[in-house]
């Protein structure tokens, strides 16, 4: 990757989580930028559309360029049309949040949603974002459809991340997260209270058929005075049911079908 092009996506995935906005110095000094560079590199970007200045406070923010671009992929891409009606149906029986989340490259990125809580409290996190691998249900559910060595690669290379940013039962070690996984794999979906926030329950099964690699993860998520573990392994047949129903469907999509083009033959071979 040419230095150019990188300090460019460096800058728009810094803003990304920057909604406000950000100095031209915090930006240079986060991502070890010189701040002259910083600067054209933030003009450029500006000039093409995808970052705004902001002139009242001197800083820098994303314009909804790389959202709308992101946008309409997955409206062409069929995997909303085809997701909504089952995630739509799964968060009905659970009165709870459906999520799907679509497996690209290393990364699972959540594309779709249904809020079926009606009262009470309601957890529903941004949308778009990267799911940390080691700590969520979504990251589980995918994981334990690798090999051991390939689940410890994909992990090493996001990082467990700061403990303090998620729930007290997060797993720290290789150990405590291959113990998590296995009981994962012997359940047919992952399940897991406190540990990707405070307070939080989820848990989440993999789309994929047979034979074939993982396409994107179901996921069913709430908080935990509400979504017991009771609650949770009764819902484990309707997730799995669900999970299987967007298996079959995603031959129509092509970003479904992509997933199931098989990355990590190749990379360990």
């Amino acid at each position: 990757m040419s230095g150019s092009l990188e300090k460019s996506l460096a800058i728009l995935e810094y803003l990304s989580s920057r909604p406000d906005g950000a100095a031209l110095a915090a930006i240079a000094d986060d991502l070890g930028q010189l701040r002259s560079g910083c600067h054209r590199t933030l003009q450029e970007l500006t000039r093409y559309g995808y970052v705004r200045a902001l002139p009242l406070k001197g800083d820098y923010a994303l314009t909804t360029k790389l959202a709308s671009l992101g946008l309409s992929y997955l409206s062409k891409s069929g995997v909303v049309d085809i997701a909504q009606p089952i995630i739509d149906r799964l968060a009905r029986t659970t009165e709870e949040l459906v999520r799907l989340a679509i497996v690209d490259g290393e990364r699972l990125t959540l594309v779709a949603k249904a809020q079926g809580a009606r009262s009470g409290l309601l957890y529903d996190p941004d949308m778009g974002i990267d799911l940390r691998l080691s700590c969520s249900a979504a990251g589980h559910a995918w994981l334990m459809t690798l090999s051991e060595e390939q689940a410890l690669e994909a992990v090493a290379r996001q990082g467990f991340g700061q403990p303090s940013h998620f729930g007290p039962r997060a797993p720290i070690t290789i150990k405590a997260l291959l113990a998590m996984l296995q009981e994962a794999r012997e359940r047919g979906y992952s399940m897991l209270q406190d540990v990707y926030a405070p307070g939080m329950s989820s848990m989440a099964a993999p789309i994929r058929q047979s034979g074939e690699d993982a396409q994107g993860v179901i996921v069913i998520a709430g908080p935990s005075m509400r979504l017991t573990e009771t609650r949770m392994l009764q819902f484990g047949a309707p997730l799995l049911e669900a999970a299987s129903e967007l298996a079959q469907a995603g031959s129509a999509s092509p970003l479904l079908k992509a997933a199931n083009q098989g990355t990590w033959g190749n990379r360990l071979d």
